[in-house]
């Protein structure tokens, strides 16, 4: 059974003498985490962006990406679920309805299929996440668990990084028309609807946190909150990079592993052996 939030996290003795940032500190602290942080800085999109991707490299990132999308109302019916204020439900229930629709079909995740379509997916393979990567499933996942598990303060603070979402949208937008054929309005309907979805969502968020959290323990508690977000899609690989192998033959230190993943034969070959070399140095 689902519990209750907590409203704040346990208090911190870090910073119970510090005094709260004031709310434009706040603000340009929650900004300058996604400049230094966020996942459009990866070489990975700039390589989508700019055409410089095969058809089956593309075509394994959209794969990979759907189980994030699918679970985004997961993760918010979670946190809709521990929730007792009403109003604040029904305010955070749009975002379930944008991802789910009202009616079958009518909101983001088959916006999201749409790609999947015109990149010549198997719509039903696709839907079973049957060729996810590990380290998609477990890194997703783990998002849904912290909005399980984590006082609602935090819960709520996980999904500011929506402040950073249009810029990416708006670049995808751009690069994906630009330099690859399928990409048409029907293919990037989802990216050019959450546009505006992710501005109205940020907007209620980021205010909700800004009078919400007082003290600094709870401005930190946010802050991290925030930096979990953008790191549980960027494991830090210490040996050797996928993108090492694949692109550059040159070291990158992060992998975003839900922008792109393998379901071939080859692929898995070497997700194996990337992992037990990991290890190996992890001894």
């Amino acid at each position: 059974m689902i519990m209750p939030a907590p409203f704040f996290p346990g208090s911190s003795k870090e910073y119970e003498n510090d005094k709260p940032l004031k709310r434009q500190e706040f603000i340009d602290a929650l900004v300058e985490l996604g400049n230094q942080r966020y996942h459009s800085l990866h070489p990975f999109h700039k390589l989508l962006h700019n055409g410089k991707l095969s058809f089956p490299q593309v075509q394994a990132w959209a794969l990979n990406r759907f189980y994030y999308q699918w679970s985004i109302p997961r993760k918010d019916l979670t946190l809709m679920a521990r929730i007792n204020d009403v109003k604040l439900r029904l305010e955070w229930r749009s975002r379930v309805i944008d991802h789910e629709g009202d009616i079958d079909g009518s909101g983001g995740i088959a916006r999201y299929l749409q790609l999947c379509e015109k990149l010549n997916l198997d719509l039903e393979y696709v839907k079973s996440c049957k060729g996810l990567l590990p380290a998609t499933r477990f890194a997703v996942d783990a998002y849904v668990n912290f909005v399980e598990n984590k006082s609602l303060l935090e819960g709520i603070a996980s999904s500011l990084t929506e402040i950073y979402a249009p810029a990416i949208h708006q670049e995808r937008i751009a690069g994906l028309s630009k330099h690859y054929e399928w990409a048409d309005d029907y293919a990037l309907a989802y990216f050019k609807k959450r546009i505006n979805q992710a501005r109205r969502d940020v907007e209620f968020g980021r205010e909700w946190e800004l009078y919400n959290a007082i003290t600094r323990s709870h401005q930190e508690a946010v802050l991290n909150a925030d930096k979990f977000k953008n790191e549980f899609t960027a494991p830090k690989i210490k040996a050797i990079d996928f993108m090492k192998l694949l692109y550059f033959n040159a070291p990158i230190p992060e992998l975003h592993t839900h922008s792109y993943g393998f379901h071939t034969r080859t692929g898995r070959t070497i997700i194996e052996t990337l992992k037990m070399k990991y290890y190996e140095n992890e001894k």
